[in-house]
């Protein structure tokens, strides 16, 4: 996962909580250690409906997903992966349309480790570890290079991880510098926990975050950004329909939410011109 200036990831240790391992437990996964599962039960002291948004989260990926490779889109950039799961960028584009090419990026390195042993060598899929504000890095890289086109539509994809840098302006400027190199045609898509309709709940997780985790560093924010400040982090893309909304919103296929309790977070997804 990607860490703000200042502060890159430390070495491998399975006795500090880390975000993604603790992101893992909350889908019920098993890459996490005794550390992450007691950070995340304390999260989920503070809401308890944090899994159900996991897998929300999980849901809206693979709409995007299949919403982009059905509607043309053969070259995707997945920022901030975190550890891969069942149901990835890649297995869900290529269930659309088999020759699509995954690039995943993430500054970690048990991440690109974990990634690489679930690619299984498949040509049409790779890893970058680079941190997500390095574009310039990220675009020459040679494991991206040889499947992305920059010159043809691509998609961006920043799934629950632009949270993690606090800062609204690097936030902003993370996502411009790579947009900067996308060709007309290509789509960004952002997910992100909002405060707005339970800002003492994530006012209390953005402190327990930024005490028990590597996840959030820089300067500490009193809560987490509203769904307003992530909507501008659309800046310079045209908004598809229905724009920046509550995750079961977008798109829904038939699906039910599965609880009763606010679902936090948003996303949506831009066209750049």
């Amino acid at each position: 996962m990607p860490f703000p200036a200042g502060h890159e990831p430390q070495a491998f240790d399975p006795t500090a909580p880390n975000e993604s391992r603790m992101h893992d437990y909350f889908l019920g996964g098993k890459d996490n250690y005794a550390a992450d599962r007691q950070a995340a039960l304390q999260a989920i002291e503070l809401a308890p409906e944090l899994p159900v948004l996991a897998r929300e989260g999980r849901k809206f990926l693979d709409r995007v997903v299949r919403f982009l490779a059905a509607a043309g889109i053969r070259q995707f950039l997945d920022i901030g992966t975190g550890l891969p799961t069942q149901g990835s960028v890649h297995q869900i584009a290529q269930a659309v349309a088999p020759d699509c090419r995954v690039v995943y990026v993430d500054n970690d390195p048990v991440v690109r480790v974990h990634a690489q042993a679930l690619l299984g060598g498949d040509p049409r899929t790779t890893v970058v570890e680079a941190d997500m504000r390095d574009a310039e890095g990220i675009a020459s890289h040679p494991n991206l290079r040889r499947l992305i086109d920059l010159d043809q539509p691509t998609a961006l994809l920043f799934f629950h991880v632009l949270y993690t840098v606090p800062d609204d302006e690097e936030a902003a400027r993370t996502v411009r510098r790579l947009s900067d190199l996308m060709a007309p045609g290509s789509h960004v898509a952002i997910s992100h926990p909002v405060s707005d309709l339970c800002p003492e709940v994530t006012a209390r997780l953005a402190f327990l975050y930024q005490q028990e985790t590597h996840a959030i560093r820089g300067t500490p924010r009193s809560n987490i950004r509203s769904r307003a400040e992530v909507e501008k982090l659309f800046s310079g893309w045209d908004l598809i329909e229905p724009g920046v909304v509550y995750l079961p919103l977008w798109r829904p296929e038939h699906e039910t939410i599965e609880s009763s309790r606010p679902i936090w977070s948003v996303g949506g997804v831009g066209r750049k011109p």
